[in-house]
């Protein structure tokens, strides 16, 4: 059988400039024992040392992205950066993981290193480009915005709140809110007050700010009805504060509310402070997608956070400075927080607020990266998918000539989309990464040393001690599915989750499991060249016959056929079956015109049978209108199946469109054996 190809292999001159082939052999030079970067081990290498020996990695890390911090002239920053780092456990003052205790820095500092008229936030909406700032804009708007919040009360370990789209007035206002020493947390203005509530509800902002309206397909929504319903709702909100963007401007009658402008103030800038503190200082509260029950709140860390996105910009990303860098995102989903610090690196952000396809100009995402020149572009695998099933060609309308990295993440990417990016984009790095808002940074994505093959994830982040575990907690074998887990510990695990005292929520979360060890949820398999493919989350694996199948293994088929335009799959315990067996149910969301009759349906089941397995053939085959997906926009597979299964959904909030969910309810085609 031919060896399998790579559909990109790292160019010579690219690779020797990369940020981490200078890294290695920069610990090359002082005295670490590692291959040259050209070697095909080199990565290999240089991930088991970081391993190995976390303390010597971390600080290297530290070091190459140039950290701005006061370090203890006595060097003890460094002695005690592995402190607890010999066992996985969550952050505690006595016993878990340590980092760097002897080093106070801030987040906003560490991003807002350029003061001169070079470019550092582009921004679009589905209008087109719609403006420009500055290093130097942003910095004077960054300490306005910072003295305005001062003078609202706003000091250490206050919670700051945004309701807002993707503008620049949202990376500002994070900016000026961590300066402060501040807390920022941050939804996207499509949420409904229900979602609003319980995400903010929990953490208690003193300031919340909001815009007048967004845009979204080409209609644009009013914000300040909606905020005179959420204010009495959010008791701890002192001053809410207004951003004009897309509404009519008015203000909202409550006396809580003030313009935007009126909080920057008029007149010169006044100097831009920043307040150090302690390395594990809280900056971000993220929320789990909530479909469960009510979002988990987890705090994450200015320097743990730092570290990684450095790491990942820099070393895997090999991102440089005054390169462009977007990310099709919400301020709802951790790839916002993700996005904005490539900032420390000195790259320029490109915004987009909207629908990613609006029915005006549906590849506008690809003009603007063209336009904007876009250096990496990142999605989602669904952007990807659709993209392709539309018939898009990306480079023969557009000079993407700029364009050398592809990211996806949000759900595993299928082997085709490889091939339709590297088709239709360009001979481009195809960079899927995978992580989560848990750690608010990846486990396993790209790096500019090692080849990318179709449908795999290239290898796992430095520092980051990933393994597969199969039903004994055991390493699985090469090629065999298990859980994704981590069995050491990284900076970028949250200090915390709030209203959780004790840390029992935490634990919970993520060492139920297996004592000592991170279990992410992910059902992984590792191949024998070191790369990952996902197959779905491990709480919605199929078990039919016993047999433990991914779901990603499924949708990898189904959506290569023309007429599914997108599909979701459950696991349905047999009705009358006496042993609990489950079944794989299989609902299509299918192109305008198309129809779900027996031809289609054995060329689903056929396609299946060849390309996975006779395990993973659905017993059943259901055609729907729409299909439930989360605000990030992640099919919620969990809800689907507690509808089919007649329980209550936990938190229809945390869904962009729960009523599409009256589809699965009753289905005939669902009771029968």
């Amino acid at each position: 059988m031919p060896q399998e190809m790579p559909i990109w292999t790292p160019e010579p001159t690219r690779f020797a400039a990369s940020h981490l082939a200078r890294f290695i052999a920069t610990l090359r030079a002082h005295g670490v024992t590692l291959p040259e970067p050209t070697q095909p081990t080199a990565f290999a290498a240089l991930h088991a040392w970081s391993i190995a020996h976390p303390e010597e990695f971390w600080a290297a890390v530290w070091r190459d992205g140039g950290v701005i911090a006061d370090v203890a002239a006595d060097g003890s920053a460094w002695e005690q950066a592995g402190v607890g780092l010999d066992r996985m456990a969550p952050p505690d003052p006595h016993a878990g993981p340590r980092w760097f205790a002897g080093a106070r820095l801030n987040f906003a500092e560490n991003l807002l290193r350029g003061d001169g008229p070079e470019t550092a936030i582009v921004s679009w909406d589905e209008r087109g480009p719609i403006g420009e700032l500055s290093w130097g804009d942003l910095r004077d708007q960054v300490a306005r915005a910072t003295a305005g919040l001062a003078a609202l009360g706003v000091g250490p370990g206050d919670r700051v709140a945004g309701w807002l789209p993707n503008i620049a007035e949202s990376i500002v206002a994070m900016l000026a809110t961590t300066a402060l020493g501040a807390i920022w947390t941050s939804c996207s203005p499509d949420f409904g007050v229900e979602g609003i509530v319980d995400r903010f509800g929990q953490t208690g902002p003193v300031v919340l700010l909001f815009c007048d309206g967004y845009g979204y397909g080409g209609k644009v929504h009013d914000c300040t009805a909606k905020v005179l319903e959420l204010l009495p709702r959010l008791p701890s909100v002192r001053h809410a504060v207004m951003i004009p963007y897309r509404g009519h401007g008015a203000l909202p009658d409550d006396a809580r509310v003030m313009p935007w402008q009126t909080m920057l103030g008029d007149g010169p800038a006044p100097p831009l402070r920043f307040l150090r503190l302690p390395f594990d200082h809280p900056i971000y509260i993220l929320y789990s997608s909530g479909t469960t029950g009510l979002p988990k709140c987890m705090v994450h860390g200015a320097g743990g956070t730092l570290l990684q996105h450095l790491k990942e910009h820099r070393l895997h990303g090999d991102l440089h400075t005054g390169e462009r860098l977007f990310y099709f995102t919400t301020c709802g989903w951790m790839m916002w927080n993700w996005l904005v610090s490539g900032l420390a690196v000195g790259a320029t952000l490109v915004l987009y607020d909207g629908a990613p396809m609006p029915a005006a100009e549906p590849d506008i995402l690809w003009r603007l990266a063209a336009e904007s020149g876009v250096h990496c572009f990142g999605t989602s695998a669904k952007y990807l998918a659709l993209a392709e099933k539309s018939g898009m060609t990306p480079s023969a309308g557009h000079d993407l000539a700029a364009l050398r990295t592809v990211y996806s993440t949000g759900s595993p990417l299928a082997a085709e989309s490889f091939d339709w990016v590297v088709r239709e984009v360009g001979p481009v790095q195809v960079a899927s990464i995978s992580g989560g808002t848990d750690i608010v940074s990846c486990f396993v994505l790209g790096n500019p040393l090692t080849p990318v093959y179709r449908g795999e994830i290239q290898g796992p982040g430095l520092g980051m001690a990933v393994e597969v575990f199969d039903g004994a907690g055991k390493s699985a074998p090469l090629g065999e599915a298990g859980e994704l887990v981590c069995t050491r510990p990284f900076p970028s695990m949250p200090v915390a989750f709030w209203h959780d005292p004790d840390g029992a929520l935490y634990r919970a979360a993520y060492f139920g499991e297996y004592p000592g060890v991170w279990r992410h949820g992910d059902w992984i398999t590792r191949s024998p060249r070191g790369g990952f493919t996902i197959t779905g989350r491990s709480d919605a694996t199929l078990n039919p016959g016993g047999v433990r199948i991914g779901t990603a293994e499924i949708y990898r088929q189904v959506e290569a056929i023309p007429e599914v335009l997108e599909s979701l799959v459950i696991g349905q315990r047999i009705p009358g079956s006496a042993d609990g067996d489950v079944r794989v149910v299989l609902f299509v969301r299918l192109v305008e015109g198309a129809v779900l009759d027996q031809a289609l349906t054995e060329r689903l089941r056929q396609r299946i049978r060849q390309g996975a397995s006779p395990h993973h053939v659905p017993r059943v085959i259901v055609a729907v209108r729409d299909i439930p997906r989360t605000r990030s926009g992640k099919i919620s597979e969990l809800a689907v199946r507690d509808v089919v299964e007649g329980r209550t959904v936990a938190n229809l909030g945390a869904l962009a469109n729960p009523e599409s969910l009256e589809e699965f309810r009753g289905r005939p085609e669902l009771n029968q054996g």
